[in-house]
């Protein structure tokens, strides 16, 4: 993954490796702009980039609508209330036995499909929870940026924890 934090690390290293570097910018320093966040590969050495306009494009979608994100379960935030009130009818956070047929396929289409969990239970996040929210009320959401970020998401936490 490449984002803002992989370019500064990217930028400290050269100058590490030479001193004179320093306070100079990307180009000066031989390395192409910061435009956008990729997910950066290598398949046979061949060099693969995927961008969120790919993802856009893949699923014929405008990379447009609304983006919530890093909502983590926080219990004092407001779209606990909003996401309980379209998928259950209750401000009160319910179970995944509370919520209707078509809510659970939509729940099941989103976790097998858009936004893949890892592990189990059936407790969605408030992130996912939002996501669905979206589609339930027929607001229009930005579904490539959710792809991308799930993606990127995973991606860290796979260099980051270390699995078997």
């Amino acid at each position: 993954m490449y984002d803002r934090k992989a370019a500064q690390l990217e930028m400290d290293e050269k100058v590490l490796i030479d001193p004179s570097l320093a306070g100079k910018s990307r180009e000066e320093m031989g390395l192409e702009p910061f435009t956008v966040t990729k997910i950066r590969s290598s398949i046979m050495g061949i060099s693969i980039f995927i961008y969120e306009e790919h993802i856009a494009w893949v699923i014929r979608r405008l990379s447009k609508g609304r983006y919530v994100s890093g909502l983590d379960n926080n219990k004092s935030s407001p779209w606990n209330e909003t996401v309980n009130k379209t998928m259950l009818n209750s401000t009160k956070k319910g179970k995944y036995y509370d919520l209707s047929m078509e809510h659970k396929l939509l729940l099941k289409i989103q976790n097998e499909n858009l936004l893949p969990k890892g592990g189990g239970g059936d407790q969605p996040s408030l992130d996912h929870r939002a996501f669905l929210h979206f589609f339930m009320t027929k607001e229009k959401a930005n579904v490539p940026k959710y792809i991308f970020r799930h993606m990127i998401k995973t991606l860290k936490e796979s260099q980051t924890i270390k699995r078997c």
